[in-house]
């Protein structure tokens, strides 16, 4: 029987155990232009004991930031910044991925320092609120990607992708999840479009395929990663034919050959399974946890088969030790939400270790 605590292959790499953390929006990159702070090169240096970090989300270019505070990976200031973050956590033997996030039609003007409107697939505006540092502001319409767009898009993912690993990171975990950029053209509610980036299940799709092969291109497919969120709702996002839409997609992904597929389970739970079968590579599961967050429990899905390894966001950001304490059955730190985001050490490098 496997168990969490085995290496495992991850593209070009072998992990030292199967525990993932899992990207987490902590809102803190206090450093000049958006950069990362010394602060945040401590946070991800106490949790390098995962078998593979991956980042908070981290916009690819200005107009991709949809929240306060988060970091970028699109100038050669945040480059720099990022190494003291990767020195970090290969000081302690760890991997680390970058996720480049871009938040589409999740952002709002007064995030951006230049006068910018976010974009997405059509201008279908998101449902609800965006907190911005003026307090909650409604989503605004986006203005639709044109071919150029798109392009230019595409081109951003690469140069974050390259600047990624010229900042010390093992690879990127591509954001397809959450209503985001990738996730709105998945989408039937926010995609619109009646051209080659929509209304088919293979227009659809285009887009994330495009972004996944030319970073994988550029980096080389075995530092590449997918997260994706099937059936999420998150975000207003609506998928009326999710099954097939996803199906297509890991048939594509197959031929491309990145080095994990990232699923964040949605309600769908028995799609997982599915997907599981289908996708022939490195699997990496977040289970659905409505209401909680994943617990030990979740060891079992690696002993099964259902998946490679597990990430954890919840737990990792209250044990920075959690490998140790899975080994050990416990006890585990309660992780305080009112500290999650934004803020300093408090909530963020104070969590205790065992040995503490």
């Amino acid at each position: 029987m496997t168990t969490a605590f085995e290496p495992v292959t991850v593209g070009r790499y072998t992990t030292r155990n199967r525990l993932v953390m899992a990207p987490m929006t902590r809102n803190r990159a206090y450093g000049p232009g958006a950069g990362p702070t010394e602060l945040m090169a401590t946070y991800y240096g106490q949790r390098a004991s995962a078998g593979l970090i991956i980042t908070e989300g981290t916009q690819p270019s200005p107009v991709g930031q949809g929240y306060p505070n988060t970091p970028g990976l699109h100038t050669a200031e945040q480059v720099e910044a990022w190494r003291r973050v990767t020195a970090a956590v290969h000081r302690q033997g760890g991997l680390i991925f970058a996720q480049l996030m871009h938040t589409g039609r999740i952002g709002h003007p007064s995030l951006y320092e230049e006068e910018l409107t976010p974009v997405g697939a059509s201008p279908v505006k998101a449902a609800g609120t965006v907190f911005t540092m003026k307090g909650p502001k409604e989503f605004v319409t986006p203005l639709p990607l044109d071919s150029a767009g798109i392009t230019e898009t595409v081109d951003d993912f690469v140069s974050s992708a390259r600047n990624a690993i010229e900042a010390g990171f093992d690879g990127v975990e591509l954001h397809g999840a959450n209503g985001y950029l990738l996730h709105q053209f998945l989408s039937t509610n926010a995609n619109r479009r009646d051209d080659e980036w929509g209304g088919s299940i293979e227009g659809r799709i285009r887009l994330t395929v495009e972004v996944t092969r030319a970073v994988a291109d550029a980096v080389g497919a075995d530092r590449v990663g997918l997260r994706i969120s099937p059936a999420n709702p998150f975000n207003d996002i609506v998928e009326d034919d999710h099954r097939d839409t996803y199906l297509a997609l890991v048939d594509v992904l197959n031929r491309l050959g990145p080095a994990y597929l990232h699923i964040a389970e949605g309600p769908d739970t028995e799609f997982t399974g599915l997907l599981r079968e289908r996708w022939g590579g490195t699997l990496i599961l977040n289970p659905f946890t409505p209401g909680g967050y994943t617990g030990p429990e979740a060891l079992k899905l690696i002993e099964t088969g259902e998946a490679d390894l597990v990430s954890f966001g919840a737990l990792f950001m209250a044990n920075p030790d959690l490998p140790r304490r899975l080994r050990a059955g416990g006890p585990f730190n309660t992780p305080d939400y009112t500290k999650a985001y934004g803020g300093e050490h408090d909530g963020y490098t104070d969590y205790p270790t065992l040995n503490a």
